[in-house]
C-alpha cells in the first residue's frame, strides 16, 4: 500500500511515516508540505528508501487532488483547521480516502475560533459539516475523524466502554500531554510543550459544549475541575483535570447519555497558574496599545513564555490517559476505566505525544487501507473501530509497547429509568 502523509515534516507527521516505514506492506509513503527544505529534513532522519518528498501547498486544491490518486491512503497532519479543513474537503470531492489527527470532528466545525476556515462561496459553517460528510460518502470515502490521542484513543476506549453496557449513564475522558515529573519543576506553569502551545491556550478561553443532565450544555473551558489519583501502570501520582473541548462526535454519535465531558489532565497547580494568566488579561486577543502600537496580550505571552516551555535537552514528555464509563451491566452499576501512561521513546527519539498521536494515525490509515472499515464519510473513531477492530487496533499500540489497561468496578444498583441504551 502507498500512504501519503500531509504535514509530514513535522513532529506527528515524523511519527506516522515511523510507524508506516517499518511496516511490510507498505511499499512508498509520501510526505507532503509547502517547504522543499523541510521534507528533505524529515526524509534524513527517517533513513528509508521508501520515503517520497512532494512540495505542495493544499490552497493548490487540483494539485492537491493530482496527488491524493497516487497514493490509497492520507493521513492528515497539518497543524491547524484551516489547512486541514482544506484537505479534507479535496479528499471528500475527490473520493480519496484519509485519517485526520487534529480537528475532533469536521462534521461539527468549531464555532468560535475557526482559524481561517475557508468556507464554499454560500455555506454555513453550521452545514459545511454535514455537507462534506454527505459528499465524501457520495464518493466512497471514508474519513477517519479525529484520530491520534485526543481525540483518538479516548473516543476508541470510551466507545469500547460504553458498548460494553447494558444501559449507559455518563462518560468522562480524563487525557493529557504533561512533561515529565522532573522537567516540570524547571518550566512555567509545571508544562512544557508538546504541541502547537497556541492550541493549548485557544482551548483554555473558549466555550464547550457538554452533556449535563441529559441536556446539551455550553460551559467555560477550564471548569469542573477535578483532582484524581493515578494508581495503575506501575504508577502512584496525583493529578487534576478541567474541562476542554475535545472529543465533540460523543454528542452526536451517542446523544442518550445523562452526562459527557473531556478533561485535560495536568500536573497539580497548572491550572490556578492559568486563572492568574487569564485574570490579568494576558490570554485575550483584543489589542492593548503599548508605547503607541496595538499588542494583543495573548501573542506577546506566547513570545515571552514558549522558549521557557521547551524542553531542554535530556527532558521528556508523559501522555496520561484515565477514562471512565458508568452505566448498568447485568442488572449492576459498574465503572469501566481505561488508563494509559506513555513516555517518550529514548531509542528513537520519538515524545510521547508523538507515539500516542502518530502511531494511532498511522494504524488508522493501515485499517483503512486494508479494507477493515466499511463506513463511509466521515466517520469519528468511536463507530470505526470496534469490535474486532477494537481487538486488531489495540494488538497494534502493543507492538509499539503503548499499553492500555482496563478496569471494572461494582458501583450501586440504580434504576434503569434513570440510564439510557446504549447505541448499537
Amino acid at each position: 500500500m502507498k500512504v501519503l502523509v500531509f504535514g509530514g515534516h513535522g513532529k506527528m507527521g515524523r511519527a506516522v511515516a515511523w510507524d508506516l516505514i517499518h511496516r511490510d506492506e507498505v511499499e512508498q509513503v509520501g510526505l507532503a508540505a509547502r517547504r522543499r527544505d523541510a521534507l528533505l529534513d524529515a526524509r534524513d532522519w527517517l533513513k528509508s528508501p521508501k520515503v517520497s518528498l512532494h512540495v505542495v501547498d493544499v490552497e493548490d486544491r487540483a494539485a492537491t487532488q493530482a496527488l491524493m490518486q497516487l497514493y490509497d491512503v492520507g493521513v492528515n497532519a497539518l497543524p491547524d483547521r484551516h489547512g486541514s479543513y482544506l484537505t479534507i474537503d479535496a479528499a471528500a470531492e475527490a473520493g480519496f480516502s484519509m485519517v485526520d489527527m487534529l480537528e475532533e470532528y469536521h462534521r461539527r466545525p468549531d464555532a468560535y475560533e475557526t482559524e481561517n476556515l475557508a468556507l464554499p462561496p454560500g455555506m454555513r459553517l453550521e452545514d459545511y459539516g454535514e455537507w462534506l460528510h454527505e459528499r465524501a460518502a457520495r464518493n466512497g470515502a471514508t474519513i477517519l475523524d479525529g484520530i491520534g490521542f485526543a481525540p483518538g484513543l479516548s473516543n476508541i476506549t470510551v466507545g469500547h466502554g460504553l458498548r460494553k453496557l447494558d444501559v449507559a449513564e455518563s462518560a468522562v475522558a480524563r487525557v493529557g500531554g504533561i512533561p515529565s515529573k522532573a522537567a516540570a519543576a524547571h518550566h512555567p506553569l509545571r508544562y512544557m510543550i508538546t504541541w502547537a502551545f497556541t492550541h493549548v491556550l485557544r482551548e483554555y478561553m473558549i466555550k464547550v459544549n457538554v452533556l449535563e443532565n441529559g441536556h446539551l450544555k455550553e460551559v467555560d473551558a477550564l471548569t469542573s475541575r477535578e483532582r484524581f489519583h493515578f494508581n495503575q501502570l506501575g504508577r502512584d501520582e496525583w493529578l487534576e483535570c478541567a474541562i476542554t473541548p475535545g472529543m465533540p462526535s460523543f454528542i452526536f454519535t451517542r446523544p442518550t447519555l445523562q452526562s459527557f465531558a473531556e478533561k485535560t489532565v495536568r500536573w497539580p497547580g497548572h491550572f490556578d497558574a492559568v486563572d492568574v494568566l487569564k485574570s490579568c488579561g494576558l490570554l485575550e486577543l483584543d489589542p492593548v496599545v503599548v508605547d503607541g502600537h496595538p499588542v494583543a496580550p495573548r501573542a506577546a505571552l506566547l513570545a515571552a513564555i514558549e522558549p521557557r516551555l521547551r524542553a531542554r535537552p535530556g527532558e521528556t514528555d508523559v501522555c496520561v490517559m484515565y477514562n471512565t464509563v458508568v452505566g448498568l451491566k447485568d442488572g449492576i452499576r459498574v465503572c469501566l476505566s481505561y488508563y494509559m501512561w506513555d513516555e517518550a521513546d529514548p531509542v528513537t527519539g520519538i515524545s510521547g505525544m508523538g507515539r500516542v498521536t502518530g502511531f494511532p494515525a498511522a494504524i488508522g490509515a493501515v485499517m483503512i487501507a486494508k479494507g477493515l472499515i466499511g463506513e463511509r464519510g466521515l466517520v469519528p473513531p468511536e463507530d470505526a473501530i470496534y469490535g474486532e477492530n477494537y481487538g486488531w487496533f489495540m494488538r497494534e499500540l502493543e507492538r509499539h509497547q503503548i499499553r492500555i489497561a482496563e478496569t471494572l468496578e461494582p458501583l450501586a444498583v440504580t434504576d434503569v429509568l434513570q440510564a439510557a441504551p446504549v447505541a448499537p
